[in-house]
């Protein structure tokens, strides 16, 4: 446990939308505009705040960044000397990201042990052959889909770590990731009727403020009390409000991003060009050529018009609901939600809502959220939406890019690595094949933004499995130091049996304890490959791509160590084509001893069940 996290949580769970001088009319949380009018921003750039961000983080990072490469000791280069002349010369640091990809409560709980291992909080992750600091050391955190439910609610608890979530024992952390209260059953301790009252209450009272519900309503509604607030789902937690904790202000922590898809009027099909948003505690929007605009978050469901607030119009505020962000990433899931009509003591009444909400969307719109558009009439030639009023978002993976990548190929942003940690359902057998690598290298071969860096050549579906390179980390976007690429390094990480069969389905919504618990730790054994069992250089490599488009930059020549890792973890180019057989994997961790050694500094190894350190070994 972090010392002080219950008195975090106390300020967590005040962070309302409710400001001094609000005043709630028909429903609507108005306020005073701020004298600078709210105003839709061009994305020829990124925002001021962020521009003004950046500095702050990057300067929190480097003693995390000196430490994760220290302990990577890689020979023939001091790391520690690096860094510092890095940030002597003002050359840059190597900036890193990490995306945390789709696939529903699996997704969440493999990222949550990756996460886990990057982070210097948890318990023993900076020992040897851990990886802790990585986290420290990111600058860009984002999700998408069930990796949106990680990464938004780590936030909305003032950025909390997975081990405080996992191993508390009282207090408001315990209460939250209970899956073994399907999200049909409500947490425990409230009763099922109250808990339909309030999921209608709710989304009613948006209904009454005139603003167009869906079924992401509900969802989001219902995804917030095992996320946000178990007893009454947090109706006031904004994502927005993240910008204003203090931590997050101070650049204590990376900037997070959660990833949707815009789907036109009309449009069935998702794309592979469609506009991809993102939300971030400043703004919502998209770089990309179908809107290249961007609108302060906190006042979206403001009546924009034309980019601007008009004089007498009036700021309104609560709209980016947390729980509703991360469902319109997961929208997805609508179509597990509708199955609430099958599930003992749902109360008449929110069948009935459900069922209204059904015949005003239309069947072929289960998957939207509804969006106030505030670039409604904004900069027609080219926003596609610039007629409507109404902004129709759905689940991030709808266009097959399951990994939040797209945010952190923006030319702008920097980002030498990313750590692209794959929970994806591709294969029969519900692991993943590279589908996301394949659909994100598709969209940047076909040059549909012209802002993005270039993605690194992959291969084929086909190839990913028959080379093995689906159940251990591959570097994408190697060069041989002669050359510098125009983009980041990309390091996969895919969901792979290390100490669990982790390949539960996408649409299980009920976990055990001890069930969350393995697939988190079988993701914390993904990340740091067993605590180094399976490869004790791996601490080694990470370090090495993390510095590997620095390196190029500074003309400095490849350590042997890199050199080694570079061989031995960069896709070479080989192809293997054929249809593979049905991908069955066996455990990686297959003996005691391995076992024992990758659980004995967990995430933590005080609590669960006693002694956790042995539970993969019985």
């Amino acid at each position: 446990m972090i010392d002080g996290d219950d008195d975090i949580l106390t300020l967590s769970r005040s962070k309302l939308f409710l400001t001094f001088g609000a005043e709630i009319v028909a429903g609507r949380l108005m306020v005073s505009c701020p004298a600078n009018r709210p105003r839709i921003r061009a994305a020829t750039g990124l925002s001021t705040n962020e521009t003004d961000w950046l500095p702050l983080r990057t300067n929190n990072t480097v003693a995390a960044m000196k430490d994760v490469l220290i302990r990577a000791n890689i020979s023939d280069l001091d790391t520690g000397r690096y860094i510092d002349n890095l940030t002597n010369v003002g050359t840059g640091l190597p900036r890193i990201a990490i995306a945390i990809s789709g696939g529903g409560y699996r997704a969440l709980m493999n990222g949550a042990g990756a996460l886990a291992a990057f982070d210097n909080r948890s318990t023993n992750a900076t020992e040897t052959g851990h990886l802790g600091g990585l986290l420290q050391s990111a600058t860009y955190l984002s999700g998408l889909s069930g990796g949106s439910w990680l990464v938004g609610s780590l936030y909305v608890q003032n950025f909390t770590s997975v081990e405080s979530i996992i191993f508390s024992t009282s207090g408001f952390l315990s209460t939250l990731w209970q899956f073994e209260n399907s999200i049909f059953d409500g947490p425990a301790g409230l009763n099922i009727v109250r808990y339909y009252r309030q999921l209608f209450d709710d989304v009613d009272g948006k209904k009454s403020a005139g603003f167009n519900t869906s079924i992401t309503d509900y969802w989001g509604r219902a995804l917030s009390y095992q996320l946000v607030d178990p007893s009454d789902g947090g109706p006031a937690f904004t994502f927005s409000s993240i910008s204003n904790d203090t931590d997050f202000v101070a650049a204590q922590a990376p900037l997070p991003l959660i990833v949707s898809i815009e789907r036109t009027s009309g449009q069935l099909q998702i794309a592979s060009n469609s506009t991809i948003f993102e939300f971030n505690p400043w703004e919502m929007g998209s770089y990309d050529p179908g809107l290249e605009a961007f609108a302060p978050l906190q006042f979206v469901g403001s009546n924009f018009t034309n980019g601007t607030i008009p004089r007498n119009g009036v700021c309104i505020a609560g709209v980016d609901n947390a729980g509703f962000v991360m469902g319109t990433s997961s929208s997805l899931f609508n179509q597990a939600f509708l199955q609430i009509g099958q599930v003992e003591g749902v109360p008449d009444f929110l069948i009935g809502a459900i069922n209204d909400t059904l015949a005003n969307i239309g069947e072929e719109n289960r998957d939207i959220a509804n969006w106030p558009n505030p670039f409604f009439g904004y900069n027609a030639s080219v926003n596609l939406n610039a007629n409507t009023t109404i902004l129709t978002l759905v689940d991030g993976g709808e266009d097959l890019q399951n990994i939040p990548l797209h945010p952190l190929l923006l030319a702008e942003r920097e980002v030498d690595v990313i750590f692209a940690v794959d929970g994806s359902a591709d294969t029969a057998t519900l692991w993943p094949n590279g589908t996301a690598m394949v659909a994100t290298f598709n969209r940047s071969e076909a040059k549909v933004s012209a802002n993005d860096s270039r993605f690194p050549d992959v291969p084929d579906q086909n190839t990913f499995v028959n080379l093995g390179l689906n159940q251990r980390p591959t570097f994408f976007g190697c060069t041989n130091g002669s050359n510098t690429p125009s983009g980041p390094l990309i390091v996969y990480l895919p969901n792979a049996p290390y100490s669990f069969q982790s390949n539960v389905s996408t649409f299980d919504l009920k976990y055990t304890e001890e069930e969350r618990n393995q697939i988190i730790q079988n993701g914390y054994n993904m990340a740091t490959m067993g605590n180094g069992t399976v490869d004790s250089n791996w601490p080694t490599c990470i370090g090495c791509a993390i510095l590997a488009r620095s390196l190029v930059r500074t003309k400095t020549s490849v350590p042997a160590k890199c050199a080694d890792c570079f061989a031995r973890y960069c896709w070479n180019g080989t192809t293997n084509s054929t249809l593979p057989n049905t991908y069955e994997p066996a455990q990686i961790l297959t003996n005691t001893t391995e076992q024992a050694a990758s659980s004995a500094a967990r995430i933590s190894g005080t609590l669960l069940l006693g002694c956790f350190a042995f539970m993969l070994a019985i």
